[in-house]
């Protein structure tokens, strides 16, 4: 009878678990590899990340990867740092060789620049055909030139390594970086904390647009880059997002989601495949405008929380 019981009650318990519970979302992280940070040399950043990752859990993240960057002057161990993550568990893809925009760049030209990056990827272990546009940008209001790189992408048999949460941690980075040149003080729990939010925050919004525009949560993937603020805090941002009913997936899993197999026909790509998707549901744009994913908030709040600048009147 006890036994009744408690499947009855596990039953119940089940049926209660709120939809939070079903939130997944794979890390992904940017402009790999980055040059030395406000706090950190590269392989300083690239220990602590891997550490970080291990610590949060996570067993697989993606690294998208500017073989350029290996030429400038502190680029020249990035291999290394690359073949570290992997041998780590995670994964490497294509964010171009060169990191241009779209919108200002020959579609011939474009297009042999993410050749140029796939012949130095295609040979190194972790490697996997998706190819992420260096600022999201998919060309702007040309549709044309963004018809020409998806018909080379899908000949080439890369697919989008879209997003769906721009966690917009470069601009707090951007951020910290003026503020340590410009000698002033940085409250480092303050950075956390804002860091940690602007995470949560861009998670939650997004969650909430694919719920009311598509009807379900599709398995999300956020947009990261390889900062030193990362390898500081991502473990806590990991844990806060766990608190809040996410589960981190792999990168495999998040591009196996339904959204991966169609390529939204709209110009409205940078906020994401989810925003994308939601425009085309009709969807207008105030109601897509994530709060932590602009300019203005996130440097009024970077004053004022980790400067503690007086708000201006």
């Amino acid at each position: 009878m006890l036994f009744r019981v408690f499947l009855l009650l596990v039953a119940f318990l089940a049926c209660a678990v709120p939809a939070s519970a079903e939130k997944r979302i794979a890390l992904t992280f940017d402009d790999v590899p980055r040059g030395p940070g406000t706090f950190m040399t590269t392989q300083e950043r690239t220990d602590r990340l891997i550490a970080a990752l291990r610590q949060a859990g996570v067993s697989q993240a993606a690294f998208f990867v500017n073989p350029g960057n290996l030429e400038r002057e502190w680029g020249s161990d990035g291999a290394a740092h690359i073949d570290a993550y992997v041998a780590a568990g995670h994964v490497i893809a294509n964010h171009s060789y060169s990191h241009g925009w779209l919108r200002t760049t020959d579609a011939a030209a474009y297009v042999t620049d993410i050749d140029r990056a796939t012949l130095w990827l295609q040979v190194r272990p972790g490697y996997r055909p998706w190819y992420r546009f260096p600022f999201l940008d998919e060309g702007g209001e040309d549709v044309a030139k963004r018809d020409v790189v998806r018909g080379a992408l899908a000949a080439r048999h890369l697919s989008n390594g879209y997003v769906t949460v721009d966690s917009f941690d470069w601009y707090l980075d951007q951020l910290l970086g003026q503020a340590a040149r410009d000698g002033r003080q940085v409250d480092r729990a303050a950075l956390h904390d804002l860091y940690v939010e602007m995470l949560v925050e861009n998670a939650e919004f997004q969650e909430r647009v694919a719920h009311d525009a598509l009807g379900r949560s599709p398995a999300h993937v956020m947009l990261l880059h390889e900062t030193d603020i990362a390898a500081l805090f991502i473990a806590d941002a990991v844990a806060a997002l766990k608190a809040r009913g996410w589960q981190i997936v792999t990168a495999d899993e998040a591009y196996r989601d339904p959204i991966a197999a169609t390529e939204p026909d709209t110009t409205n790509l940078g906020g994401g495949r989810v925003t994308a998707l939601a425009s085309l549901r009709g969807r207008p744009a105030s109601e897509l405008a994530v709060p932590l994913n602009n300019q203005a908030a996130v440097g009024r709040l970077f004053n004022t929380r980790v400067l503690h600048q007086a708000e201006a009147p």
